[in-house]
């Protein structure tokens, strides 16, 4: 009977609540990749190698440079291999660009998927750089941001309009 009485009491308690930190931070990857992707979509696969300036990166070379960024600031998190899985694509084209965005968002949200409450105020990183988890994911989707606004610009300098924004 008290074995019953004790089951009884622990399935009334209520389960533990997510942290809410948690649920954003995974809205936010999946919104980003959507959009990031549908951004690289927008630019033809022959203007991949288009540069706004000599000086700055392709539009193509700039798809991937977002997602190898996006595999070091996941790497980071528990459970996570301390060296990105995600590497450059030769050539850089629409089609390797855009396979390696898509398995660098899918990292992150996958990574970002197992964390648990806590996680995010966990300290990682070698010495001297070290980091808060939250800190790491809050910096990726930062640099997303940055590197997606310029190719939104290199879409507009090309004659092309740029997926709505989304949130």
């Amino acid at each position: 009977m008290k074995i019953l009485i004790s089951v009884c009491l622990a399935a009334s308690l209520p389960a533990p609540a997510q942290d809410p930190a948690l649920a954003e931070m995974k809205k936010h990857w999946a919104t980003s990749k959507t959009f990031s992707i549908a951004v690289a979509d927008a630019m033809p696969d022959a203007s991949y190698s288009f540069k706004a300036a000599p000086e700055e990166m392709s539009f193509g070379e700039m798809v991937v440079h977002i997602a190898t960024s996006n595999g070091y600031f996941c790497s980071g998190g528990p459970g996570s291999p301390t060296k990105s899985p995600i590497a450059a694509p030769v050539p850089i084209n629409k089609a390797n660009a855009m396979k390696v965005l898509a398995q660098s968002f899918d990292y992150c949200l996958e990574m970002a998927g197992g964390l648990k409450p806590g996680d995010l105020n966990m300290v990682v990183g070698p010495e001297g750089r070290k980091s808060s988890v939250r800190e790491l994911l809050w910096g990726g989707i930062t640099h997303t941001a940055h590197h997606r606004a310029q190719l939104e610009v290199y879409l507009r300098v090309k004659g092309i309009k740029p997926p709505d924004y989304q949130f």
